[in-house]
């Protein structure tokens, strides 16, 4: 018995809609993408079907929204030189499987190696290219960054701990306490505001430019000790700034606030928000994982169609998981292992854009279960 790769899930809107006449490239606005690490990379064949071919040729402007390894998959989806998105999000699964840091045997590399080798990597892949991937004619590109507040505004050796504790304990209690140690940056398209309020978390909004692209996503990929902050982006407010998914890990946003009617690059339509995900559960921030009750599906995704991996199909990839990052840690320095690993993962997860291709050929209803 063949097990299906991929289960498509929708908010009450969105899944009336898949129902009754199926899932329309022209009726994608916005494409949210999750921090996760190396869970991600088992979306890159998926990302590189609908970026690549199945949006290629919307005519309306469609939002990407990223935080943390989301983000240099949306940042790559708007390369539009040499092969494009395609090639691009290609290159990011080569170099995400592959990478590799100096550090003593038997030990991890430092924070500091990390940053370097990681902010060299994506000021070679993006931030060379980021007047091209800030010009794309449809793309709307956003970058989510977390940024620390009082004891976490810089970081420091014993500072940034007792600010990370200090955050675990405000979330535990309310998600907006956390909102004391930390707040949200976005680094926005100029061309075109976010079509929804941010009206969740404390939020602050900076202009994503040229300059400050490469850093704003090295900040968005900056997880607390894996990686240094990086302090004082250009562009933005003054501080210390850390993984996007501390604030937003898989981007729980007021998407039905979008509305229906017509604005620039938009005729007027569904406003679907289509999210390749590893995970049917939408889970607010990073700190949000112990607490159930917040994974839950909210009015606010009632225009949301989520694409992820079914559990059957997960239990048959190595180590019956995703790839994650504590697989740094699992394999050691048998680096050679891990790459193997992971670029079968991302060989067998082909299926999921060949079943989601199928699924939006020809117009026909779309078979959806409700957002858990």
């Amino acid at each position: 018995m063949v097990t299906s790769a991929l289960r498509i899930h929708a908010g009450p809107r969105a899944l009336a809609l898949l129902r009754e006449r199926g899932l329309r490239a022209q009726d994608v606005r916005a494409v949210p993408a999750a921090a996760g690490g190396a869970k991600g990379i088992v979306l890159n064949p998926l990302d590189r079907f609908i970026f690549g071919h199945w949006l290629a040729d919307a005519p309306q402007h469609i939002h990407l929204l990223g935080a943390s390894i989301g983000a240099w998959r949306m940042a790559a989806a708007c390369a539009q030189q040499a092969g494009g998105a395609d090639a691009a999000l290609a290159e990011l699964a080569d170099d995400y499987i592959t990478q590799s840091y100096a550090h003593e045997p038997g030990r991890m590399p430092t924070a500091a190696t990390v940053s370097r080798a990681f902010g060299e990597k994506i000021e070679q892949r993006l931030g060379q290219r980021a007047a091209e991937l800030l010009s794309h004619p449809r793309f709307r590109l956003h970058v989510f960054t977390s940024r620390g507040r009082h004891v976490l505004a810089r970081q420091g050796r014993v500072r940034t701990p007792a600010g990370y504790l200090g955050a675990m304990v405000a979330n535990a209690a309310h998600r907006r306490a956390l909102g004391m140690f930390l707040d949200r940056v976005v680094f926005a398209d100029p061309r075109e505001a976010l079509p929804f309020e941010l009206a969740d978390f404390r939020t602050h909004h900076a202009t994503l430019t040229a300059t400050n692209l490469a850093p704003a996503i090295l900040a968005s990929c900056s997880i607390p000790f894996w990686l240094n902050a990086v302090h004082d982006i250009p562009g933005g407010p003054p501080g210390a700034y850390w993984d996007g998914g501390i604030t937003d890990y898989h981007l729980h946003l007021n998407y039905a606030g979008m509305g229906e009617a017509a604005v620039p690059g938009w005729p007027g339509g569904p406003s679907l928000v289509i999210y390749p995900h590893f995970q049917p559960h939408i889970v607010p921030g990073w700190m949000d994982k112990p607490w159930k009750r917040r994974h839950r599906a909210s009015p606010m995704l009632d225009n949301l169609v989520v694409l992820s991996p079914s559990p059957e199909w997960v239990a048959r990839l190595p180590n019956a998981k995703l790839p994650d990052r504590n697989d740094f840690k699992t394999y050691g320095d048998d680096e050679a292992r891990r790459v193997r690993d992971w670029r079968v993962a991302v060989t067998e997860s082909q299926r999921l854009a060949d079943e989601f291709a199928q699924a939006v050929t020809g117009g026909a209803p779309v078979h959806a279960l409700p957002l858990p």
